[in-house]
């Protein structure tokens, strides 16, 4: 489905994690508007040096919140694949924000306030050393 700015939508029901800041909800694929998680084969590296699967642990945050329940999501345009970009809640919590709020993501437009909290908490990625995945993606073509 194409869509256009201004063309806000609803949808609501069970969803599925494709990665950690993209879902399938009744057949689409959308993208949280306003956050990046980091890429599903990106690492991190602890305070050790250590490799953490940081791409993986952000898409198991976001599955595990998708498995509490429906979500609703209002998609307000599409991001430049065509993926309607949305902001999700399930029950009272709003997804994006708390994705960024654990540290599984990072603002990508929106949501400042809560990438400060984490980082200052040292949540998630914040308690490793990362690159951006804005940045990884432009190291690893795909």
């Amino acid at each position: 489905m194409q869509y256009r700015l201004g063309s806000g939508r609803d949808l609501a029901g069970a969803a599925e994690a494709i990665d950690g800041d993209s879902i399938r909800l009744l057949g689409e694929e959308l993208r949280l508007d306003g956050i990046d998680a980091p890429e599903y084969r990106q690492t991190c590296r602890d305070r050790t040096g250590g490799e953490v699967a940081c791409g993986r642990q952000a898409r198991r945050a976001l599955a595990a919140m998708l498995a509490l329940g429906n979500v609703n999501c209002m998609i307000s345009r599409a991001d430049r694949y065509g993926r309607g970009l949305a902001r999700c809640r399930q029950g009272d919590a709003e997804i994006n924000a708390a994705l960024v709020r654990q540290g599984h993501a990072v603002s990508y437009g929106a949501y400042q306030a809560e990438e400060a909290e984490a980082k200052a908490a040292g949540r998630g990625i914040w308690a490793t050393s990362f690159e951006r995945p804005e940045a990884w993606r432009r190291s690893h073509p795909r």
